[in-house]
């Protein structure tokens, strides 16, 4: 099983694929100074084994290395993503708590 993540800046999303079929997408809407993590979906084949969770640590970490801007967790599994990562709380905005 091969699996890959892709930002599509144009699309606004995180895609995780495994073996070229898109299995996982995390959705984004940048704001102002943030960017807000909309919604998560994983197609129902590939629920229940991580890949969202893939998925948004991929994304988490490509904001923080290739931007100023904060989290917005707008999408319950993001919200849950960061209880779940407390090390990580200084990315989220503190004005979307």
């Amino acid at each position: 099983m091969e699996k890959q993540i892709t930002h599509e800046p144009d699309a606004r999303r995180y895609v995780l694929t495994v073996d070229g079929t898109p299995a996982s997408v995390l959705d984004y809407r940048v704001l102002a100074d943030s960017v807000a993590f909309t919604r998560t979906f994983t197609n129902p084949p590939y629920r229940g084994s991580g890949l969202a969770g893939e998925v948004v640590a991929f994304a988490v970490d490509d904001v923080e290395a290739n931007s100023k801007l904060r989290i917005v967790p707008s999408c319950w599994y993001v919200g849950e993503w960061f209880d779940r990562h407390p090390e990580r709380a200084h990315l989220l905005d503190p004005r979307a708590g």
